[in-house]
């Protein structure tokens, strides 16, 4: 690895705004990948996800005890999701580079679409919470959804995890959309941390940069969850639509113009 001192900047300059990004909605991999297959042309994509994989965990477990400070955690959701997410994120990670991009993207682009116009839709989603959803067999069908399918997607890809664990938690189990960011970051922790060990392993992790990065990405996650929870769900679900259509943009170009 031999970076110039200004792709090293940019990289860390990305790192911090993605850890903003991730704290509040998730999505900051959209900005951090990027960067570094840019500054690092030529780098395998496994070690690209590897390394933003060192520096996205310190964001999100910043992240996650920020809100469990503050905010009250549903742990009978989040704690069991998380715990799955480990193993199936590894799995995912394990997969990753054997599915090709252009077998995946048409699949997310559908996804990202779908929850856009959900949440437009449903003005109500994540404003204010709704415990009543809250049943026996949604509990279960939001730790599979975030610990199994989330969690393999994130291992497998990567960009968007946080944002789908948000709309998750809020449309499954009724949270509004701070407490489902703050569910988020701790199932986002775990599913960070099972493709780390497996990137690691197999010698896809540069350690340095990940590192500085890593300080990089705290810095903002610290920021950013300190925002949502100081402006509430109303902002949280405005940056969520922005992050999801800045997602269609970048996967859009890169299935029809890449």
């Amino acid at each position: 690895m031999d970076l110039d001192p200004l792709s090293l900047t940019t990289l860390l300059a990305a790192a911090a705004m993605a850890g903003w990004v991730d704290a509040v909605v998730g999505g900051g991999g959209l900005l951090l990948l990027p960067a570094l297959l840019v500054a690092a042309p030529g780098v395998p994509v496994a070690t690209a996800l590897g390394t933003n994989k060192l520096a996205a965990i310190a964001g999100t477990s910043t992240a996650a005890v920020t809100y469990a400070r503050r905010t009250k955690l549903d742990w009978a959701v989040a704690g069991p999701s998380a715990a799955v997410a480990v193993c199936c994120a590894g799995v995912g990670a394990a997969l990753a580079g054997a599915v090709p991009a252009r077998a995946y993207r048409p699949v997310v682009l559908v996804v990202l679409v779908s929850v856009a116009l959900f949440v437009v839709l449903r003005p109500r989603l994540g404003v204010v919470a709704q415990p009543q959803r809250r049943t026996r067999v949604r509990v279960a069908a939001a730790v599979a959804v975030a610990g199994v399918g989330i969690a393999l997607y994130d291992g497998l890809i990567g960009p968007g995890t946080g944002t789908f664990l948000v709309v998750a938690f809020t449309a499954l189990v009724g949270a509004d959309f701070v407490q489902g960011s703050a569910m988020a970051k701790v199932v986002n922790a775990g599913t960070n941390l099972g493709a780390l060990v497996v990137f690691a392993a197999t010698g896809h992790v540069w350690w340095l940069l990940g590192a500085a990065m890593a300080v990089c990405n705290v810095a903002g996650a610290m920021l950013g969850a300190r925002m949502a929870l100081r402006r509430g769900a109303g902002f949280v679900r405005g940056v969520l639509l922005v992050v999801v259509l800045a997602l269609v943009v970048k996967l859009g170009w890169d299935q029809w113009a890449g």
